[in-house]
């Protein structure tokens, strides 16, 4: 595994040394770099497409955003990583929930610069239950509240309102890489909220060129069936994969994901872009 540090101050690592290239966009809220046992296990994730001649390139986004910085503009940020470091072409933007939503805006932005396109429980905007969540996340965080940045986070992975009690207590602890990680400040997670909260690629997925890929969770609540399918369908070509039963980080950490995304690159690579 290696890494640096961009001039913006986008922090990256990669794994595997293949002629192919495959950037990773990772989900929110925050984004860093792997170490110690997520390390190990964003190795495992990554072995299917290393295994398969890529060198994966992960990513995080800018330190010290400005408020009001939007995914678009965090799409520009990623292009201009493209450009400066992988060649100006990616062989395959893989991204993963608010990374996805990123990865939307690059590639319908800038088609020339990704070759095939994959989402992992994304869509074009998230479930207004994820904006209340991401709201009262941005507000606890701006004012250092931990106990209710810390239950608001503990939301996403256990939203049951009869857990409530559970998140609270557990608040504190839950807010400790929110508002004391030595690698982001807390300032970026209100921006990413914010740029969550107002994100609608809409109106760029018809702009999309790259032969798309989406794996979806029949259970998501972030990204609900209804959005992951409108999504699909404004997309040309889109090919969309339910792993039924799966919520949101059931979906992000299947086994299944590279199977399903590597499967459906390589039955693409004869014929190019979709003109579906």
């Amino acid at each position: 595994m290696r890494g640096g540090t961009t001039a913006n101050r986008m922090e990256y690592v990669t794994w595997g040394d293949g002629r192919r290239t495959l950037l990773f966009l990772q989900g929110s809220p925050t984004s860093s770099v792997p170490s110690g046992m997520w390390a190990s296990m964003r190795q495992r994730y990554f072995r299917p497409y290393v295994e398969a001649g890529y060198a994966v390139w992960m990513v995080t986004r800018p330190r010290g955003m400005p408020r009001g910085h939007s995914v678009a503009d965090l799409a520009e940020d990623h292009a201009g990583f493209i450009g400066e470091y992988l060649g100006g072409r990616v062989d395959l933007l893989l991204g993963e929930s608010f990374g996805g939503m990123v990865a939307q805006y690059l590639a319908g932005l800038h088609p020339s610069s990704v070759e095939h396109l994959g989402m992992v429980a994304s869509g074009f905007e998230v479930s207004d239950w994820t904006k209340d969540v991401d709201r009262r996340l941005a507000a606890a965080v701006e004012r250092r509240d931990r106990t209710s940045a810390g239950a608001a986070f503990a939301e996403y992975l256990l939203p049951s309102p009869r857990l409530e009690r559970l998140r609270r207590l557990g608040g504190p602890l839950m807010a400790k890489p929110l508002l004391a990680s030595p690698h982001y400040p807390p300032e970026d997670v209100v921006v990413e909220m914010e740029a969550e909260v107002a994100c609608d690629t809409r109106p760029v997925l018809p702009r999309i060129e790259a032969p798309t890929v989406l794996v979806a969770g029949g259970r998501d609540q972030i990204f609900t069936g209804e959005i992951v399918e409108e999504t699909a369908a404004l997309i040309k070509g889109c090919r969309l994969v339910w792993l039924s039963g799966k919520g949101h980080v059931a979906t992000c950490t299947s086994a299944k994901v590279g199977g399903e995304v590597l499967g459906f690159v390589e039955a693409r690579g004869a014929h190019g872009r979709s003109t579906a």
